[in-house]
């Protein structure tokens, strides 16, 4: 009896430094809830400040541009099937920039998450120095490594396919090694026990386990890249996105051509996403049934 009758004040001394801990939480929200809408609001204050024309004097005539748009590709309709012919030639060079640089970054991202991996990788110290490259990669905006190179080699597809291929590195190189931190060690360790050197150990031991998830990563990021390409063409990387800022440039009497660009777009983007998403799941569900198999 006397221990129920002192198990009693511990009992509520514990709930009330629960209570305690948990109004302190609930403050601690409120406090960043409240400075995040602070920061919210400065923010825009001084981006619509600093704004040539005003957020809120422009808002009236957000729609003018794509009635325009729409109301000159329907007065032409007719045309449109003429249109998405002549920018064919320019959409299939946009894919193929996305994917030669979304093979050339997922090869090189591949090498180098296998050198940034913890428990896998031939030298220990360079693990931190690589590990900054892949921000720095990822860090950079595919346009500015375009613009500068566009600068040093001219407009074209080949500045704007290294770009993407740069930035697909830094990011796929990440992505690859959280995957890799993921793969068993044992098959590793028994090809070092028979002698097998670095390279073998990861082709044989670690590759095999992760691959379905490489793939799906390398087939996300060709979506991303697609989209990449085409906002690439209106800095001069080439591609469909050169012919849509020609188009939007000019204004009245193109309207109804760069309708068909972003309709060709859109249903580009829609159906290899598409495509991608079956893969990807195919990939994904067959080696979970694999190793539920196993």
């Amino acid at each position: 009896m006397a221990e129920i009758t002192g198990a009693a004040p511990r009992v509520r001394g514990i709930r009330e430094t629960y209570l305690a801990e948990v109004r302190a939480k609930r403050l601690a929200n409120l406090v960043l809830g409240v400075l995040f809408a602070v920061l919210l609001v400065g923010g825009f204050v001084t981006a619509d400040a600093r704004n040539a024309g005003g957020f809120w004097d422009g808002l009236h005539n957000i729609l003018d541009f794509p009635a325009d748009v729409i109301g000159e590709a329907w007065e032409r309709a007719h045309l449109l099937p003429g249109y998405l012919l002549k920018y064919l030639p320019s959409l299939i060079e946009t894919l193929n920039i996305a994917a030669a640089s979304t093979l050339i970054g997922a090869m090189a991202g591949l090498v180098m998450s296998l050198l940034v991996t913890r428990g896998l990788a031939p030298v220990g110290w360079a693990v931190g120095p690589l590990r900054r490259v892949l921000d720095i990669l990822r860090a950079v905006p595919e346009i500015v490594i375009a613009l500068v190179l566009i600068y040093l080699l001219g407009g074209g597809p080949v500045p704007a396919m290294i770009a993407i291929a740069l930035h697909t590195v830094g990011a796929l190189g990440k992505l690859f090694s959280e995957v890799n931190e993921n793969a068993s060690l044992k098959p590793v360790e028994g090809l070092e026990s028979v002698g097998a050197n670095w390279t073998q150990r990861m082709w044989l031991g670690v590759i095999p386990q992760v691959a379905p998830n490489y793939l799906s990563y390398a087939l996300l990021r060709f979506e991303i890249n697609i989209r990449a390409s085409a906002i690439l063409g209106f800095v001069g990387a080439g591609g469909i996105g050169y012919d849509l800022r020609n188009t939007m440039s000019w204004g009245q009497g193109k309207f109804d051509e760069a309708a068909a660009i972003f309709l060709l777009l859109f249903l580009t983007i829609v159906v290899v996403d598409q495509i991608s998403s079956i893969a990807r799941d195919r990939l994904t569900h067959g080696a979970r049934r694999g190793e539920a198999m196993l």
